[in-house]
């Protein structure tokens, strides 16, 4: 773990927050969009740990570019986790949608708008279930993720709770295996994938972002040890790199205000302290 606290320990204490949180809430079931991602099957598991596998329930939603086997790895991790799931395609809500914008623009709608478009479509079936069920959204969003603004406000980046918002990439990763290593719930597939979020044909996160295992130690140095960007380059970092990621990081900075709760796991969390969840409070 980047964090100085063992695996397992940061697992134990996401479930044990998250179920207090539901608890103080007054609710028994969650609801997540299921993706047949890592960060959604992680944050499937934890949460069937914390709530009970009958009260979590997973909304699978295909879009035209979501690949085969993310649907199967979907299911197959609803099938070992014991969860319900829903398979809501959102093809034809999107393409009435770009009709629509399409006709609003008097030009092709951009790549970006697309994107967030396929997030904000499947945020509104996330919260429609939860308002017809009265579960809560679980946000399955990452440290990594949020410190670069990759995520869509109004989409991905809503909920009632994120759960593993204090949680980098890698360490994710660390999550899954440790806990594939109790019962493996977590298809192999997605382990190792290429992270994507399929909101356009061949997509990667690294066609955006660095690699994760070159940025997460970066953005760790920054924010757990506090290490200046001059620090950083005399110790080896790529200038323009850095550079890079601090301009990522500022031009998306707005977006943390808007943001739920999260589960606060170390001394450094992203949002204020007064937007964390912990066991202390």
């Amino acid at each position: 773990m980047l964090i100085d606290i063992p695996t397992d320990l940061v697992y134990e204490k996401i479930v044990k927050t998250l179920r207090r949180f539901f608890k103080e809430a007054g609710k028994e079931k969650g609801v997540l969009g299921i993706s047949g991602g890592i960060d959604s099957a992680v944050v499937a598991a934890i949460s069937a740990d914390a709530l009970g596998a009958k009260n979590v329930h997973g909304l699978i939603m295909p879009s035209p570019f979501s690949t085969m086997h993310s649907v199967t790895d979907a299911v197959e991790l609803g099938d070992n986790l014991g969860i319900s799931y829903s398979i809501v395609p959102i093809e034809g809500i999107f393409n009435k949608f770009i009709r629509e914008l399409d006709s609003l623009f008097c030009e092709e709608t951009k790549k970006l708008t697309v994107e967030n478009l396929q997030a904000r479509i499947r945020a509104n079936i996330l919260m429609s279930y939860s308002n017809q069920t009265g579960a809560l959204l679980l946000n399955t969003s990452n440290k990594s993720e949020l410190a670069m603004g990759y995520g869509t406000l109004y989409g991905d980046l809503c909920g009632a709770i994120m759960v593993i918002a204090d949680v980098y990439k890698v360490d994710v990763y660390n999550l899954a295996h440790y806990i594939n290593s109790i019962k493996t719930v977590i298809p192999n597939s997605t382990l190792t994938k290429a992270p994507s979020a399929e909101l356009s044909a061949g997509q990667k996160d690294s066609d955006t972002l660095p690699l994760y295992d070159i940025l997460d130690p970066i953005l760790h140095s920054l924010y757990e040890k506090g290490m200046t960007p001059e620090e950083l380059t005399g110790s080896g970092t790529d200038r323009v790199l850095l550079n890079r990621i601090q301009q990522l990081n500022s031009a998306s900075a707005f977006k943390g205000y808007q943001l739920p709760q999260m589960i606060q796991v170390g001394n450094h969390p992203l949002l204020p302290f007064d937007k964390c969840v912990n066991l202390s409070d």
